[in-house]
């Protein structure tokens, strides 16, 4: 179980997962922010603060919740439906200070051609 958080911690969150590899998604969103994504079953991470907390933001095909913070700005994880039917939830491994960035194994994603 790993925690993490917006900047400020006004979101905050846990979650279950071994995190080795993380995407890093060039979509017109991903490409501005920055993050550095891994996706979980969403019954994997459990939100710690008030849901009134987080703003979202959707965009394209409209079938991802992008959450950030709207008092820092951060983007800490996001939510959708998978291929499957299944929900997920996309987690910025940036937001989670307990992981060795460097450690991760990077892939590029084409998001930008979806």
């Amino acid at each position: 179980m790993l925690y993490g958080s917006c900047h400020c911690g006004n979101i905050a969150f846990t979650v279950e997962g071994e995190f080795t590899e993380a995407l890093d998604c060039n979509c017109s969103l991903c490409r501005r922010r920055g993050g550095l994504l891994a996706f979980v079953p969403r019954e994997k991470l459990v939100l710690k603060t008030p849901e009134e907390n987080i703003s979202t933001y959707t965009f394209n095909k409209h079938v991802i919740q992008h959450h950030f913070c709207a008092n820092c700005g951060i983007a800490p994880f996001g939510e959708g439906v998978a291929p499957n039917g299944s929900s997920m939830a996309s987690i910025n491994l940036r937001c989670i200070p307990a992981l060795d960035l460097g450690a991760l194994k990077v892939t590029p994603y084409d998001g930008a051609a979806h």
